[in-house]
């Protein structure tokens, strides 16, 4: 796992160093350059190397090689197979790892090749003899892959930070994705929090030749791999086949390798499964202060977890989150580039930043389980939507509605969860369904953001609503759970969990990878019909099944647990200055981006239990010390610049 970064033509090649620089820590154990050529068609390359998969420095990068040059990040897992393949083509090595094996595989196959590769990737290859230069980016955008084009000329990186850098001007602010930062809490592939920057899409590679501006091939279309129709669907065997063989590729390191483990269904089995093969294994949990998880009513994950290690000699490190929040909240939102407001990257900087020190640098996760199961309450509070909008109106209206609006969300030390469900429920049930299932994940209808912002970014809502039911639309059309699957394993997954994922991670040098979203596993996955993934109130039920050889009953059958932390907490009591210092007299009040009064309204209803606003108060924390951030930056930036 690296980091990677580069520029075309002659717009950043004296800022390349800077750029590898300000995303050092995704590389501590080895860094590189190279350059090729001069002028308007220079090509320069950098590289930041977290050595996993043949620590000797012959794998070090940039990779420069018979008239290829390569700076690559990420796993490719079925390297060795591959090697073998090229090898019997002729192709001959000088490494032993899986970089190499990626550069000769587009030197024999070009494009061909990256259906081919079975991990997480995103690189960059030149080629000298045609001074083309790629981009590419894995099936399901495990890694990221940020890029700025103008008029022939390009810079890339692993990070957002590293591309602004890279750039000749101070970017400007793309409202759009601002406001989907808003509806969201994070900010959709097809957008960028600045507007001169661009993410290369899952699924795709780009090139860029002389005298040509870049052009963007899909290699694979998730629109049509993952709705053909259902002939042989996957049972529970067959499935627990498919993710053993997926974990036992994810172990291939040589240098050990770890696991996350909450006690829930999907890292549990993601852990035992791993156990089979690793001596000794290492897990690393969480755990809250118990007036925070009281607040919160959250399960107690960490009994399961201790349980799951102590029967399977499993080492159970335990992290209590208790951070300085005020001041964890503008560094994580530095380590995260865009207003991103998970709390859930929180835990992921600390576990792996734990782990780190104890000299881990590889760790297992269950993520993505959910997103193609249908393992989230939202799931399953649709299907149950769907029911609801049968019954008679008379009832929904004058009965169930006026009385659940009355009740209160919380007291003066526990949060009431049911009451929260419910209201979170009615604020979406009696939509239509790709409407209800947007509104059930996000934090606003349109029509309150747009009372929320500025009345000149209103089309920003219209934009986004109509970019969801286009990605919504394409799903499965016969199967409303695998509709939902898509439409999370297309944004919610690689714009939120993944992203994060990498970028704490990667803050703390630090490598995740992730089971469940393997090209193997996602595919088997659609190939399996709703109706064997939520059976009555059973979610992930297949999963549930495949796990049943596997893992205790009291474990494999837990209701799911979210990877949150005390946001309410936190908001109410730790963050309680900070609330109304920075979202009550800050620059996106003073700026007129969002309404002073609606913004106040929200923390008054919050604070009097009327409401459960913790998770907008958040996002609004987040997007404040954003903008805030970012105004320094700018100003840094050009006191330098007047400076030299």
């Amino acid at each position: 796992m690296c980091g990677i970064v580069g520029s075309y033509g002659e717009w950043a090649v004296d800022r390349v160093s800077a750029m590898a620089q300000s995303i050092a820590h995704r590389g501590p154990d080895a860094q590189g350059e190279h350059t090729f050529g001069s002028g308007p068609t220079s090509v320069h390359l950098g590289h930041l190397r977290l050595s996993i998969i043949d620590v000797t420095d012959a794998s070090n990068q940039p990779m420069v090689k018979d008239g290829l040059s390569m700076v690559y990040n990420g796993e490719v897992y079925n390297y060795k197979e591959l090697r073998r393949q090229l090898e019997a083509e002729g192709a001959t090595f000088k490494t032993q790892g899986d970089s190499e094996v990626v550069l000769e595989a587009w030197r024999f196959w070009g494009p061909e090749s990256l259906n081919k590769l079975r991990g997480m990737f995103a690189f960059a290859i030149h080629d000298e003899a045609t001074n083309r230069l790629v981009l590419a980016r894995d099936h399901f955008g495990i890694k990221p892959l940020f890029y700025a084009a103008e008029r022939g000329r390009l810079v890339f990186g692993s990070e957002l930070k590293a591309v602004t850098r890279g750039l000749p001007t101070t970017p400007t602010i793309d409202f759009t994705a601002v406001v989907a930062s808003l509806l969201y809490y994070w900010i959709p592939e097809k957008q960028c929090v600045y507007k001169e920057v661009q993410k290369l899409q899952p699924g795709t590679w780009l090139e860029i030749s002389p005298g040509q501006d870049p052009r963007v091939h899909t290699y694979y279309d998730a629109s049509v791999e993952l709705t053909r129709p259902i002939e042989n669907p996957v049972q529970a065997a067959e499935l627990r086949g498919i993710l053993e063989e997926s974990v036992r590729a994810h172990l291939i390191a040589d240098v050990p390798v770890s696991v996350f483990l909450s006690g829930g269904l999907d890292s549990s089995l993601i852990t035992m499964l791993a156990n089979r093969d690793i001596e000794d294994l290492d897990a690393y949990t969480i755990a809250f202060r118990a007036e925070d998880q009281a607040m919160e009513s959250m399960p107690d994950d960490l009994y399961y977890a201790r349980m799951l290690a102590s029967e399977n000699n499993i080492t159970l490190n335990e992290i209590e989150i208790s951070p300085d929040i005020a001041d964890t909240l503008p560094q994580m939102t530095r380590i995260l580039d865009e207003p991103i407001g998970d709390v859930a990257a929180i835990n992921a900087w600390l576990i792996c930043k734990e782990a780190r020190e104890a000299g881990v640098k590889v760790l297992l996760s269950g993520m993505g389980a959910d997103e193609i199961f249908g393992g989230y309450r939202k799931h399953y509070a649709n299907l149950l939507a769907a029911q609801y909008r049968r019954v008679p109106s008379v009832m929904r209206n004058n009965m169930v509605g006026p009385v659940v609006d009355k009740l209160p969300v919380a007291g003066r030390k526990r949060g009431y969860v049911s009451v929260r469900w419910a209201k979170r429920f009615l604020s979406f049930a009696e939509l239509p369904e790709e409407a209800a299932f947007r509104r059930s994940y996000t934090h606003y209808a349109p029509e309150e953001l747009q009372a929320l912002i500025s009345p000149e970014l209103g089309g920003c809502v219209d934009q986004l609503v109509r970019e969801h039911a286009e990605i919504y639309s394409e799903g499965p059309a016969d199967d409303h759970v695998n509709r939902m699957c898509y439409a999370d394993t297309r944004m919610f997954l690689p714009s939120l969990n993944l992203a994060y994922t990498d970028r704490a991670s990667m803050a703390a040098s630090t490598e995740v990878r992730v089971p469940f979203v393997d090209k193997e596993v996602i595919e088997a996955a659609f190939r399996i019909p709703g109706s064997a993934k939520i059976i009555g109130q059973s979610r992930k039920d297949i999963l549930k099944k495949a796990a049943a050889p596997i893992l205790p009953a009291k474990i494999a059958n837990r209701p799911k647990a979210p990877f949150s932390a005390p946001l309410r907490a936190w908001i109410r009591r730790d963050l309680r200055e900070m609330v109304d210092d920075l979202l009550g007299q800050g620059q996106l009040v003073s700026e007129g981006i969002v309404d002073r009064a609606a913004v106040r309204q929200m923390i008054d209803d919050d604070r009097a239990g009327v409401e459960d606003r913790s998770k907008e108060i958040w996002q609004l924390l987040t997007l404040e010390t954003w903008w805030t951030q970012q105004g320094e930056d700018m100003t840094a930036a050009a006191t330098s610049a007047s400076a030299t």
